[in-house]
This record gives C-alpha cells, sequence and structure tokens, in this order.
C-alpha cells in the first residue's frame, strides 16, 4: 500500500481533510503529531508522539515507528513541522525541501537575510533581544515600521508603528506575548527577540505553488481585498483568480520564484505573501507548506472531467503523480475567515441557516467552540469559523461571503476580571 507520512501540529480540520482524500485514493496516512507521549492513543489516530523543540530525537523516533510501515512521501501542515519533515525526507531519500531552507522560511530574521543575500527587494530590518529598552532602538529606525515575532505565523504579534509612543506600545505587546505561557510553552529559541522592520505599503496577495525539482508551478494567487495598513494585520478575504493585470501577475510569479530560489526550497508545496506597489513586488515570506486550516477548501482542481480537492491535489503531488494538467476549477472562489470582533467568551451563533441561502454561498463552518475563551489580534490565534463561496467572477464570489457575513450575530460575553 502506499503511505504518506504526514506530520502535523495537531490533529485538527487539514489534517482530517488529508485524511478523507487519501481515503478516495487508497493511500494510508501514518501521522506524526505534538502530543503527550504518556497518553495511550488519545486520538485513536496512531500517531507518532513528537516534540518539534526536539528535533533529532523526534526524527530518531519517526524513522524507528515506520520502518515497518516505509513511506511513499512526506507531507508537513503547519509551519513547525516543515523543518523535521525535511529531514526525514531527507534521510529516507525522498523528494522534498532542504532543511536547511524549511529552517530558513520559517524564521522571518533568516528569510529576510536570505533574500537580502540574493539582492531581491525586502524592507530594512533589525532583530534585538525581547529585553531591550525600546527607547534605545529610536536611532536605528525610520517609521513607520512594522514590530513582529521571527516565530510567529498568522499575522499573531505584528504591529505597525508610526511614532515613538506606538512604538514603544507595540514593542511592549509583543514582548508580553513572547513571554506569554502558551509561547513559551514552544520552547523555540527565537521566541526571544523582535524582529522591526520597514513597513511596505501596498496591495497584499497570497500565492499557492508547488515546486517540482527546483521549479515553480504556480497554482493560485488570492486578492486580498481588505486594506492590511495596520496597525493590526488580520486577513479576512481571500479571493481567486486574481483581479490583478496580467503584467502584474507575471511579475508576481518571477519574483516568488526567486525568492523561493533565494531561500533554498526544491521540491513540495509553497504558501507566499508578497506586497505590490509603485517599486514592483516586495515577496514578504515563502513557507514550506500549503496553505492552512480550511482555506483549502477554497482550492478545488479539475482534469479529464474530473474534480479533486487541494489536499488530494498534494498527496498525488506527494507520491510523484503527474499532475501538470491539472487546473484550478474555472470558477471563481472566496473565502473569510471570521474575525473575532472583541474579546471575551463565545456563547452562540445565530443567522448560519440564512447566511448558508446567499447566493453563491458553498458553506458556513464556524470552529468556535461554546465557552470557547476568544482573542483578538494581535494575541489571539484563531477565528470564529470560516465562510466559503463561489462565482462567475472573484467580485461574485467576493460580496457572497461579505453578504453571508453580515447575516450572522455572535454572543460574545465579556471576560470577568480575575479577583486578586
Amino acid at each position: 500500500m502506499n503511505r504518506v507520512l504526514l506530520l502535523a501540529t495537531t490533529t485538527g480540520y487539514q489534517t482530517r481533510m488529508f485524511a478523507e482524500a487519501a481515503s478516495r485514493l487508497g493511500v494510508e496516512v501514518i501521522y506524526a503529531t505534538d502530543r503527550c507521549d504518556q497518553l495511550d492513543d488519545p486520538w485513536r489516530d496512531h500517531a507518532i508522539p513528537v516534540r518539534f523543540h526536539e528535533e533529532w530525537r523526534s526524527v530518531d523516533s519517526v524513522l524507528k515507528a515506520i520502518e515497518a510501515r516505509p513511506v511513499n512521501a512526506v507531507l508537513a501542515v503547519g509551519d513547525r513541522p516543515t523543518v523535521m519533515a525535511a529531514y526525514v525526507s531527507r534521510l529516507l531519500g525522498l523528494p522534498g525541501h532542504p532543511p536547511e531552507a524549511a529552517a530558513a522560511s520559517r524564521d522571518k530574521r533568516l528569510t529576510r537575510d536570505k533574500l537580502k543575500a540574493a539582492a531581491l527587494p525586502t524592507p530594512s530590518y533589525i532583530t534585538v533581544p525581547i529585553g531591550v529598552d525600546a527607547q534605545s532602538l529610536l536611532e536605528r529606525i525610520k517609521f513607520p515600521v512594522v514590530v513582529k515575532p521571527t516565530v510567529l505565523s498568522g499575522s499573531r504579534g505584528v504591529i505597525r508603528a508610526d511614532d515613538p509612543l506606538s512604538f514603544a506600545t507595540a514593542f511592549d505587546r509583543v514582548r508580553r506575548l513572547l513571554t506569554s505561557t502558551g509561547v513559551r510553552e514552544l520552547r523555540d529559541p527565537e521566541a526571544d527577540v523582535v524582529q522591526i522592520e520597514e513597513y511596505v505599503p501596498g496591495l497584499e496577495y497570497a500565492i499557492e505553488a508547488v515546486i517540482d525539482n527546483g521549479r515553480l508551478r504556480t497554482l493560485a494567487i488570492f486578492d486580498k481585498p481588505d486594506p492590511l495598513e495596520g496597525p493590526f494585520f488580520e486577513e479576512t478575504i481571500y479571493v481567486t483568480p486574481s483581479r490583478a493585470t496580467a503584467a502584474t501577475l507575471k511579475q508576481i510569479e518571477h519574483a516568488v520564484a526567486d525568492a523561493a530560489s533565494a531561500l533554498g526550497l526544491h521540491h513540495g508545496p509553497i504558501h507566499a505573501e508578497c506586497r505590490v506597489n509603485d517599486r514592483g513586488v516586495c515577496v514578504l515570506e515563502v513557507a514550506a507548506r500549503p496553505i492552512g486550516g480550511l482555506c483549502a477548501k477554497a482550492l478545488r482542481f479539475e482534469h479529464g472531467g474530473m474534480a479533486i480537492g487541494f489536499e488530494e491535489f498534494l498527496l498525488r503531488h506527494a507520491m510523484g503523480d503527474p499532475m501538470r494538467h491539472w487546473r484550478r476549477e474555472g470558477r471563481a472562489s472566496a473565502v473569510m475567515m471570521i474575525p473575532i470582533p472583541r474579546n471575551g467568551v463565545y456563547r452562540r451563533v445565530d443567522g448560519v441557516e440564512f447566511a448558508q441561502q446567499v447566493d453563491g454561498v458553498d458553506d458556513v463552518q464556524i470552529t468556535a467552540k461554546p465557552d470557547q475563551q476568544l482573542l483578538m489580534l494581535p494575541e489571539g490565534a484563531s477565528y470564529l469559523g470560516f465562510i466559503f463561496a463561489s462565482g462567475e467572477t472573484p467580485g461574485e464570489a467576493e460580496r457572497a461571503v461579505r453578504d453571508a457575513h453580515a447575516r450572522l450575530k455572535f454572543t460574545i460575553d465579556p471576560l470577568l476580571p480575575i479577583a486578586s
């Protein structure tokens, strides 16, 4: 039987979608996830327990666990598993991204270093310890700037500052996030530094692609129609195909290909973010993994009268199937990551059935759970749910998710103060 090793931080939405796609293909998925190794298979998925902060020990555990069940391919879901997945692929002699490239792609400082060394457009930046006095840095920066952690993803901890006061506030906020219990539990040494970089204006795009032995193949370019100008950078809507001009799309593809090459990425899925302004294309990041969470449901591919989801596309690609004839479906699609409007305790949502009746809406999935504590960005790391829509044009798909969102009413109770 064909087998795929899937490394993931948890058994979540996307891992289940991979499992469903693998079942359709007759492929066995072996999971390796960051979980307690003292519990007896709590999720009943027979996953190999790993610790992403104990890389070599975990790699060894994975290799021993799959000795009796050899795998044909290795995939990673999320940022943290990408480096371990790259090491496992190399040691098994399977195609994949080099470990050094995967490590550079998930670290904002290393990414900037690599792009700068390749003479590619990249914002100026400095990286400093979290304990430094913010006021002492003012002579080294030019406003506006963006203050960010080097290791967190999804715009978490990313804050724009336009003057000394907002800079001091942003720096302190990022410092408190990095010293919080949740981040400290990651045991990542890069959690002790903060990056301050030049703010890059312009329209932002997301690019989904695969690299075939060093050659980039773009699968989709997403518009991000909501302005991402700060002070926080919460992503809400992705729409594809992009409405940018053909010339701009070509520039984006070339810029992402150059950035991926500079990082050393060689084979497998990538997810990139860039900004376009009158100076050209500035690539912000190239991750050695596919788009995260449920957003992948916005991508479907067609060939020879068949249609498949993104997870099946990635499984086929990882196992070496020829995928050059598969193209993204002809209809436009959009996904809204439903933002958290305020901090508090989630109670319920009303209007889901009315949102699902909006013309063009394919699905509304609420992922927040009753009594769950919610945090907005920049501290938060989740959404209330997702809205998916399709249409003949990108504009139709975008309007559908916006109209559906307007029909939802969330009840979020305020957090109660803790008595001293």
